[in-house]
């Protein structure tokens, strides 16, 4: 009885994820004051902000109820693709890890707003005037892993056209 490794082998990533974002959050919490700007870079500041909504604060100007949307939607996401994790075989890396990145930054998110009611967002780039929604490092996981699936599905494309 020969048994197939599964893409659930790959929930480490996950794991990293989850926890480096959790101790960067922590460490923005305690040492930077809300709102408060440190420049690293001419185009980089670390600011301490808190978003009541999803990417680009979506949502964020409602009376609460989105934080339980937000909330259930990180636990029905991340059960289906531990589940497909599950149905992948490991031998599947690109979208294994790309599965894994959005679990781990998912369930991150979650804590936060479960634990907060908000997620603690960090990272400000920014051009001249221009600056990006500032983000943090569930975010990054999350989007890595959205282009991995991307770039899978090219890659795949061109194997069934073959």
């Amino acid at each position: 009885m020969s048994q197939t490794k599964t893409g659930l082998s790959f929930l480490w990533i996950s794991a990293f994820a989850f926890i480096f974002d959790l101790i960067t959050k922590y460490i923005v919490v305690k040492n930077i004051e809300l709102y408060e700007s440190i420049q690293i870079l001419p185009i980089f500041n670390l600011t301490y902000v808190r978003n009541h909504g999803a990417a680009f604060s979506f949502l964020a100007d409602n009376n609460g109820w989105q934080k339980y949307l937000f909330i259930v939607l990180a636990i029905a996401i991340s059960f289906v693709l531990v589940y497909l994790l599950f149905k992948n075989h490991a031998s599947q890396k690109l979208q294994n890890t790309a599965y894994a990145l959005i679990i781990g930054g998912a369930l991150a998110n979650m804590v936060d707003r479960i634990y907060h009611g908000f997620v603690v967002d960090f990272l400000d780039f920014y051009w001249q005037q221009w600056h990006y929604p500032v983000f943090n490092v569930a975010d990054i996981s999350i989007c890595i892993g959205a282009g991995l699936l991307a770039l899978d599905a090219f890659k795949n494309s061109d194997k069934k056209k073959a």
